[in-house]
């Protein structure tokens, strides 16, 4: 019967034919009848089991406890052969046949093989990352491995903080660059400040002069060639540091429409990346996608480039692109792609006395498939419905044109509920957490994850500190706000198996919620004030809210699950969250049911940690 084992299986077929044979030659088949205690909390036992037939059930020692479920071709008890101790006993739930691997020879091979000792990782996200890997050899695209360094950017042309633009235009001309920079005497405040300080580090004390300013300058602007250079330098430059990969290069480009960015390294520049070098990097049209939206004067040329936008993920995910890297470039697109249709629908003197906001998932930047419209405007106190009603009927319908189905509950800007002045969001924000009705709790969790997107984006700031400071010690609000997240059962069977159904299984109710909402409640409660779901977890593990193998593990549970989400959703052509568990892998099946654990215990924990009785 050994000669049957099935080497093909995650993590077997990692071993080489001489290990594979060794394994083989080593194993042994043992019974046990229904209700046999096959291991006992105690001193290790002498063998690896992998199940031929029958069912094992995982539990505490009293029995009160059921941690897993085992069937055919599972293996236990991994655990203990590495550590030495059995921490939990196992009882054939009916016959069943085993085979068993010597303990001398797993540790033998795992020892020898990397790749097979990468799977037994009991840190779902090494044990992903390691699996990630494995594939990334097979196809994943070059491009996303590139990082930034010599051979790509060239060496910064950096001017004299006292020179003119005759000067400037030597010295560009002798070095052969279309831009410089040059020191600034003081920073230089712009809309576009904060986010570069949150997106690339620390401001640079540097403005950059591209030959376009020089020409405006002394063409245009008629002015002296002894004019200083520093008048017409621009601030602040974007950068990016050496090391990092060129693609999030390509994605501050995108979301800051900007051709160029300082390479840093610590504090001191040395280099200069512009869009030519990252485009001929590039094997996607992503950034020609941008340009495409950026320079669409009308309805009809936007429609054609957003249209684009599927074929582009579809491309990325074919692939192996992360999807985390997907998630950010994507949602960088639709941000172009609504921020581009409220220019051509809000007439531009309207712009400073508004703010267009998107919320769930595209607030979160964590949407990378078109989904329903969840938008919402706030108006500059003293301005009044009517003053912008029939813009945002059009406004709604254009994004129903370019992709954006409406929201069945009506959270949209059409909607007089989701459009107000400043003053009465924020009594509308202390109305809700006052209230603590389901419906309240739903609508705080909306906005909690508004980003600022279009128009007078200081509007919303004052907003977000009044949410997080009504939140704050609020161990009551806090309670209700936190239960939805418990409202879902976790798709696990008694026996801790994943459940199966020809519909499949509801991952967004059953995975992606639960994760996302328990960050969100922390993150009001420890006033962080990021939208996005994975820069919660990091800061909330950077404050040892959580430690550091539960916020991996939530990370990389709630990467997957998007990741399988995504991939049925373009092979199947369909929108909806049923995930189909029987077109997973084998492995892929086992990390899903690690990951639906991972759900069950931080649920476990949240509901604790906020005095939830389910």
């Amino acid at each position: 019967m050994p000669d049957k084992f099935n080497m093909t299986l995650a993590p077997f077929d990692r071993l080489s034919e001489q290990q594979q044979a060794q394994l083989r030659s080593n194993l042994d088949v043992a019974y046990f009848r229904q209700s046999d205690t096959i291991l006992t909390p105690g001193k290790c036992d002498e063998n690896l089991y992998v199940l031929i037939k029958g069912a094992v059930e995982e539990t505490s020692d009293d029995g009160r406890e059921v941690f897993a479920h085992y069937a055919h071709e599972d293996m236990f008890d991994v655990r203990s052969l590495l550590d030495g101790t059995i921490k939990h006993r196992y009882t054939a739930l009916e016959d069943t046949l085993t085979y068993l691997l010597p303990r001398h020879i797993f540790l033998g091979l795992y020892k020898e093989n990397d790749d097979f000792a990468a799977y037994f990782d009991n840190n779902l996200s090494a044990r992903q990352q390691r699996i990630e890997q494995a594939h990334n050899q097979q196809n994943l695209a070059e491009f996303i491995l590139t990082k930034v360094d010599a051979a790509i950017y060239t060496p910064a042309l950096i001017l004299e903080p006292d020179a003119n633009l005759k000067q400037a235009t030597e010295q560009m001309q002798q070095h052969g660059s279309d831009a410089a920079l040059i020191a600034l005497p003081t920073y230089r405040h712009t809309n576009q400040q904060h986010a570069n300080q949150q997106h690339t580090g620390s401001q640079l004390p540097f403005g950059i002069i591209t030959r376009t300013d020089l020409l405006h300058a002394i063409a245009l602007d008629q002015q002296p060639l002894e004019y200083p250079a520093q008048q017409v330098a621009n601030s602040p430059v974007l950068h990016i540091p050496e090391g990092d990969y060129l693609f999030d290069a390509m994605i501050i480009m995108t979301r800051y429409k900007c051709k160029r960015l300082a390479v840093t390294q610590g504090q001191q520049i040395i280099g200069m990346l512009n869009l030519t070098q990252v485009l001929s990097a590039f094997s996607t049209h992503s950034h020609v996608l941008t340009l495409r939206i950026a320079n669409a004067d009308n309805l009809e040329e936007l429609i054609d480039a957003a249209s684009r936008q599927r074929e582009l993920v579809h491309t990325l995910q074919h692939n192996g692109i992360r999807t985390r890297f997907i998630m950010e470039l994507i949602s960088a697109v639709n941000e172009q792609i609504i921020e581009k249709a409220f220019e051509l629908i809000v007439p531009a003197h309207l712009h400073d006395h508004c703010c267009l906001l998107v919320l769930g998932s595209e607030g979160r930047g964590e949407q990378i498939l078109k989904t329903d419209q969840d938008n919402a405007l706030i108006i500059k106190d003293g301005l009044h419905w009517h003053q912008f009603g029939h813009l945002m009927d059009s406004f709604s319908e254009t994004l129903q044109q370019l992709g954006y189905p409406p929201c069945p509950g009506k959270v949209m800007v059409n909607n007089p509920k989701w459009v107000k002045s400043q003053l009465d969001w924020k009594k509308c924000l202390q109305q809700w957490a006052k209230e603590s009705s389901s419906s309240s709790v739903m609508k705080l969790a909306i906005f909690s994850d508004a980003q600022a997107i279009a128009g007078n984006k200081s509007l919303l700031e004052p907003l977000k500190r009044q949410l997080h400071t009504l939140m704050h010690n609020n161990g009551l609000g806090l309670m209700e706000f936190a239960r939805p997240a418990l409202g879902f059962a976790v798709p696990l069977t008694f026996f801790g198996q994943v459940k199966q159904s020809k519909q499949g299984i509801d991952i967004k109710q059953g995975g992606i919620f639960p994760i996302v909402h328990g960050i969100r409640t922390l993150a009001l409660e420890h006033q962080i004030l990021a939208s996005n779901t994975f820069e919660r977890i990091e800061q909330l593990q950077k404050q040892n809210i959580l430690e550091r193998l539960t916020a991996d593990n939530l990370s990389e549970a709630l990467k997957l699950f998007i990741k399988w989400r995504l991939s049925q959703q373009l092979t199947c052509q369909h929108s909806h969250n049923q995930l189909d568990v029987q077109s997973l892998n084998r492995s892929e099946r086992d990390l899903l049911r690690h990951s639906l654990h991972v759900v069950k215990k931080f649920k476990q924990w949240l509901g604790y940690h906020y005095q939830i009785r389910e």
